[in-house]
């Protein structure tokens, strides 16, 4: 049983560097149960990175990542799933040779094998993917490729929910069907979502506490109720 509210994923002073380029300097993040949390900034500021860090995706030069209180060992992507972390890459990564089923059955890897079966759910938040089944990954548009990406995550049973600009050259009927899901999957209440995003307006309508960074840095930590679209815009502005 999670606790509303409280913090599932605690992100404390994360350095992370590609060669001898430091990209991320001394980066701290909370995110809690039952809340959507968006880091946002300008290009090449480090969101991806530090999305890449918690997922076990590139490794860091200094800090650590705990889910539920308990550190995650961050050398591997299947250790970080294992804790827990489920991570949406930029690009949707689907496999397009594979059916929708397949891809979502690659979700099981993580898990006992008592486990590997599709909830029922995942097929309710985003019904195209079971009207879809048995067609192949890539031959799906790019915003069902966004919701299969999504329910892949979903099918790992994830405490945090990692998604990296899941609206990105997605047609604004499915960017609102997307949306919806996230804020079905907040209020259930067994998960912190984690948002880097660029569309301020999607952003800023869905999620619950903010997050903006430059320079590899995080500037501005906010809750909503204390932060208006226009702060938002103005920190984006900088």
């Amino acid at each position: 049983m999670y606790i509303w509210g409280a913090h599932m994923l605690d992100v404390q002073r994360i350095d992370l560097k590609y060669g001898q380029s430091q990209i991320l300097f001394d980066v701290s993040l909370t995110a809690a149960v039952g809340q959507i949390t968006a880091v946002m900034g300008n290009n090449g500021v480090g969101k991806t990175s530090l999305l890449k860090a918690i997922s076990g995706r590139h490794s860091v030069a200094g800090g650590q990542v705990s889910v539920g209180g308990r550190r995650v060992q961050l050398n591997s992507a299947y250790n970080a799933a294992r804790a827990g972390v489920a991570y949406v890459p930029q690009g949707r990564e689907v496999f397009p040779m594979m059916s929708v089923l397949e891809n979502l059955e690659t979700g099981f890897a993580c898990l006992p094998r008592a486990d590997h079966q599709i909830p029922d759910f995942v097929f309710d938040l985003f019904p195209v993917l079971r009207d879809m089944r048995s067609r192949r990954g890539g031959d799906l548009s790019g915003g069902q490729q966004q919701q299969l990406a999504i329910a892949r995550a979903l099918i790992t049973q994830p405490k945090v929910l990692l998604l990296d600009e899941p609206t990105e050259g997605i047609q604004p009927n499915v960017i609102q069907q997307i949306g919806d899901a996230l804020e079905t999957l907040r209020d259930q209440g067994q998960m912190a979502i984690v948002l880097v995003e660029q569309n301020a307006d999607f952003a800023y309508r869905i999620a619950d506490t903010f997050a903006v960074m430059e320079q590899g840095r995080v500037k501005q930590a906010a809750d909503k109720a204390d932060y208006t679209k226009q702060h938002l815009m103005a920190d984006l502005a900088l």
